[in-house]
């Protein structure tokens, strides 16, 4: 069901003030989020630069200005609990109304939403989206259980259930052939699913203790995977069916959870039990990590990055309620 409304926005520009509080240490840098509390998260770099964010906490979609330090917010109905949101090549932003059992399309132009409601009262909580090479929305549904696409033309909404209960589907990633890769937290599996057939597979992890939280895919074709409960690093080749994992720096004091995947097929991604969060790099070709770099504010949790291939930035929100920019090391 589909239903579109207006929406008001505000509008704050913040100056030499807030210049002064900006935390930079190193590559990364820091802005304030200036609505405190709300969990700014999983920004996107938009076509025109803009990095656009998700208020968990404060049911907002806001976008940010980097030169000019300006945030622009967009509310959303209360209760939307927004959890993820992507941009689209026309500038529409899609976001998961984790809350809600919904999806909504978010016209900054027109200041108007539509909103796309689950087909099953199961899917109550669609988790994160992903666009494939054709524009429709890969996404997941955690605590139902499910896999879903979305097609923006059609406005059909296809899901399928994972087999294993309580699998709790969260990262997801496709593939340069448009196939879906998701890590299933509530156990130690992985699944893709068919796009053309919507059969879903899962992969079991060597480890039974495994809970893998987010997933990423290099332009080999190789799978990687962070374990949330055990630190590791974990890498899967589709075509030979083999695994191979590497301990992460902090080991189990790590709880490594948002990741990216950079240009040169760097891996990046954050330990969260370490205080402050740390960045961490690594390097398939060596198979070392290069980078351990600590977040100036402490980051809290860092849930989820977006690598920008057009300026080589990695973006993240912080539950310390700052929105970051890590430039990536040539």
């Amino acid at each position: 069901m589909k239903r579109a409304f207006s929406v008001l926005f505000g509008a704050l520009i913040f100056g030499t003030a807030v210049y002064g509080e900006i935390l930079v240490e190193g590559p990364i840098t820091e802005w304030p989020v200036p609505w405190q509390g709300t969990r700014p998260r999983d920004p996107h770099v938009a076509p025109d630069g803009a990095v656009w964010f998700v208020g968990q906490a404060g049911d907002y979609v806001a976008s940010f200005a980097p030169r000019t330090v300006e945030f622009r917010r967009f509310d959303l109905a209360q209760g939307s609990g927004p959890h993820n949101l992507i941009v689209a090549d026309d500038g529409a932003i899609w976001y998961a109304g984790n809350r809600a059992a919904l999806i909504g399309r978010l016209d900054p132009g027109r200041s108007e939403i539509t909103e796309y409601h689950m087909p099953d009262p199961r899917a109550s909580d669609p988790h994160t989206l992903v666009f494939d090479a054709v524009g429709n929305i890969w996404f997941t549904v955690q605590r139902g259980n499910f896999v879903g696409r979305l097609d923006p033309v059609t406005e059909d909404i296809r899901l399928v259930e994972v087999p294993t209960p309580s699998a709790r589907p969260y990262g997801i990633a496709v593939s340069d052939s448009g196939q879906p890769w998701i890590v299933l937290l509530g156990t130690n599996k992985l699944a893709t699913v068919d796009p053309g057939t919507f059969e879903l597979r899962e992969v079991s992890l060597p480890r039974a203790e495994a809970r893998p939280r987010r997933v990423g895919i290099t332009s080999d074709g190789n799978i990687w995977y962070v374990d949330y409960a055990e630190g590791y690093l974990g890498r899967y080749d589709p075509d030979t069916e083999k695994f191979h994992e590497w301990r992460t720096p902090s080991g189990d004091r790590s709880g490594p959870y948002g990741m990216a995947v950079d240009d040169q097929d760097r891996i990046w991604f954050v330990e969260t039990w370490t205080s402050p969060n740390q960045l961490v790099g690594f390097d398939p070709e060596t198979e070392t990590f290069s980078s351990t770099i600590p977040i100036p504010s402490g980051g809290g949790s860092v849930r989820h990055m977006y690598f920008d291939p057009a300026a080589r930035e990695i973006w993240f929100g912080t539950d310390t309620n700052y929105l970051a920019r890590f430039e990536v090391p040539e």
